[in-house]
């Protein structure tokens, strides 16, 4: 992935992670920490097969329905819905860093951001 792409996705981190900090829900940064790396629990839909695991794996992943949650719980000022939508904005971004992106239903390393 181009440099400029990946630094883009850097900002878009490092942005989520500052807005983490405001709605923190007064929970501690270890356990922020934790929760980053929660949504990855959506590969576990590759124990099934392929096609189930890039469908529940892009739902954890999706930055669209990241942003939905947010301004859903901005609306209607329900922070723990807010935050888990900047948690996972956060996460998807930091791993479009590294070249994960959504995934195609054939393969787990055939993403939209092309092979791993």
């Amino acid at each position: 992935m181009k440099t400029i792409l990946k630094l883009e996705e850097l900002a878009m981190t490092a942005i989520a992670v500052y807005f983490l900090s405001i709605y923190n829900l007064g929970l501690s940064f270890w356990i922020w920490l934790f929760l980053f790396f929660t949504p990855d629990i959506g590969m576990l839909g590759y124990l099934i097969n392929t096609r189930i695991g890039a469908v529940v794996y892009n739902l954890f992943h999706h930055k669209g329905i990241a942003l939905l949650l947010v301004a859903t719980g901005y609306y209607l000022h329900i922070d723990i819905i807010t935050a888990t939508g900047i948690l996972l904005f956060a996460h998807a971004s930091f791993d479009r860093i590294w070249g994960y992106g959504l995934k195609y239903p054939d393969s787990f390393k055939h993403t939209h951001l092309g092979s791993l």
